[in-house]
């Protein structure tokens, strides 16, 4: 048994000692905040993992001590399953599995985040409709108007835009959504877990919008949707190398199975299995059939990401939809408490995906807090603008899935209000960072990448499309170093130059570029810093700066 992790095997809790039971609460308490509020407590196992199973008196009174830790903690449990240990003795012996968990005392809920990747025409909106609203499918996509944002989305039925949706599980793994609470705020309120998909594009004319929303919105998860009538088709296995590349750990979603006879559902998920165990992805795929799979998938998800659950599902019938939910409900978030910690103690730095104007309120930010803590009426600056400059600005309000909260923590999505901040100053692709940060800002960098396909030669001169988080900006290649040209599967250091203007970047964050059919992957590794004056003037560091 690991000593950290949100796992823990209790052979048996029957009339423990006041000490002891003190004891096992604090023990809970830990477990609670290495999960980041939740805990799985498998009742009925040795520490060394062997299952022994209880009787069934004893796992009453067990589970009846397992409730009052709980209560003393502030948390729910629900028994996740329970099966039964073939043990030579007449008694049937049972292990019980359960999950503990407890909102942490500063949020409002537990946050994770999925983005939905997948062919045009798989299903992805749907299959978010029906999951959101409660109500099935008719067939002819009734259930995915209501995630449409634009008039040409509904008459053409394909998603152009990035749209949001939230599924919510209350305390005792209940789905939250809006067949029984008519706002956001309500979901917010009444489920202690919130799951915010993410709804890409899946048509290829809108990749750089799909490539924009896995890099700069950060998802925790991908869902990967797959026809079952049309198999990988299209833009399927890019979306499958996205993933790869930017290391989201993701599952398969398999779709539309009311269309088809089972030798077809079955052919796709053979040519899939056979696709994730090849040497470039090494996954091991895991088909999900029943509620006890669904809970195996979700715990080992989340422990070894090289694991792939498979779900087979229905959006018409409503076939196995369940399974995915149970899923959902355990699925554990990827980074522990400690993380999340240093990240909070850092100094703010916020990152603009969107940006609004909401009559009444003024300008609105949309985006994700990467780092420290953002309050209400905080003062940042905001930057780089064309000229390399930073302006100040104040923090109104904070609103997090449509409803107000006070503080944002590092990791969080959310939308800031400005007031009367000029939106003409603002772009995607700006940060907005506390004051004494003194960010670095550079217009040439350079990137140690991969080149994963090209028509012809990459060389000199040569412009891309390049993404680095929410930055998204066409560059130029300086040089190559070491080489003339770059062919299909070739690794180097490149420096790259933007065209417009300089853009904000870190040491280290992940890059994808882009041009027509040629794409790479590759991460930042040295920047060529322009130093802003406190009273706005820029110097450029000379060339002795950069090994040329």
């Amino acid at each position: 048994q690991a000593e950290d992790g949100n796992i823990e095997y209790k052979l048996k809790l029957v009339n423990p000692s006041q000490y002891r039971f003190e004891h096992l609460v604090t023990q809970m308490k830990w477990r609670l905040q290495e999960g980041r509020g939740e805990a799985v407590y498998q009742i009925g196992v040795e520490d060394n993992g062997l299952l022994v199973g209880l009787s069934e008196e004893e796992m009453r009174a067990s589970l009846k001590t397992l409730r009052r830790m709980a209560e003393k903690v502030g948390a729910d449990i629900t028994v996740l399953r329970e099966r039964e240990v073939d043990y030579d003795s007449d008694v049937p012996r049972k292990i019980t599995e359960v999950l503990v968990r407890k909102v942490p005392d500063n949020q409002q809920f537990l946050d994770l985040r999925v983005a939905v990747l997948g062919n045009v025409d798989s299903g992805k909106s749907t299959l978010l409709g029906v999951l959101t609203q409660g109500e099935l499918d008719n067939g002819r996509g009734r259930a995915r108007l209501n995630l449409f944002r634009h008039l040409h989305e509904i008459q053409s039925g394909r998603t152009s835009s990035i749209s949001f949706e939230i599924l919510g599980f209350n305390s005792k793994g209940e789905v939250v959504n809006y067949s029984d609470s008519r706002t956001a705020e309500e979901i917010c309120e009444s489920s202690s877990k919130m799951i915010t998909f993410i709804d890409l594009a899946g048509h290829h004319k809108y990749l750089k919008t799909t490539i924009f929303g896995l890099t700069s919105y950060c998802p925790d998860f991908a869902m990967l949707v797959v026809s079952a009538n049309t198999g990988i088709a299209g833009t399927t296995r890019e979306h499958l190398g996205l993933a790869m590349a930017l290391k989201v750990p993701f599952f398969i979603v398999i779709s539309k199975v009311d269309l088809c006879s089972k030798a077809t559902v079955e052919r796709t998920v053979k040519q899939l299995e056979r696709i994730l165990k090849q040497p470039g992805c090494n996954k091991l795929p895991l088909l999900v059939n029943s509620d006890d799979d669904a809970v195996t998938a979700a715990q080992q998800f989340a422990q070894s990401p090289n694991i792939t659950p498979i779900f087979t599902l229905s959006s018409v019938s409503g076939e196995n939809l369940d399974l995915l939910k149970v899923f959902l409900n355990i699925l554990p978030p990827l980074t522990n408490s400690k993380e999340q910690e240093e990240l909070m103690q850092q100094l703010t730095e916020f990152q603009v995906d969107e940006i609004y104007t909401v009559p009444e309120v003024g300008t609105v930010v949309g985006g994700t807090l990467s780092s420290g803590i953002c309050r209400e009426g905080e003062n940042l600056v905001v930057g780089p603008t064309d000229d390399g400059k930073f302006l100040r600005l104040k923090v109104c309000s904070i609103q997090r899935n449509r409803s107000a909260c006070r503080v944002l923590r590092a990791g969080q999505a959310a939308t800031l209000a400005l007031g009367p901040f000029d939106r003409s100053l603002l772009r995607k692709g700006m940060v907005m960072v506390s004051p004494e940060m003194n960010p670095t800002i550079c217009s040439v960098f350079e990137a140690e990448i991969v080149l994963l396909f090209h028509a012809t030669t990459f060389r000199k001169g040569f412009q891309v499309t390049v993404h680095v988080g929410n930055v998204r900006q066409t560059a130029v290649v300086e040089k190559i170093h070491g080489k003339d040209k770059l062919r299909t599967g070739e690794k180097a250091v490149v420096r790259f130059r933007f065209i417009k203007h300089p853009e904000y970047l870190k040491i280290g964050a992940k890059l994808l570029f882009r041009e027509g059919v040629t794409k790479g992957i590759g991460h930042v590794t040295d920047l060529q810093a322009i130093i802003t004056k406190e009273n706005g003037l820029e110097e450029s560091l000379g060339p002795g700066q950069l090994s040329f």
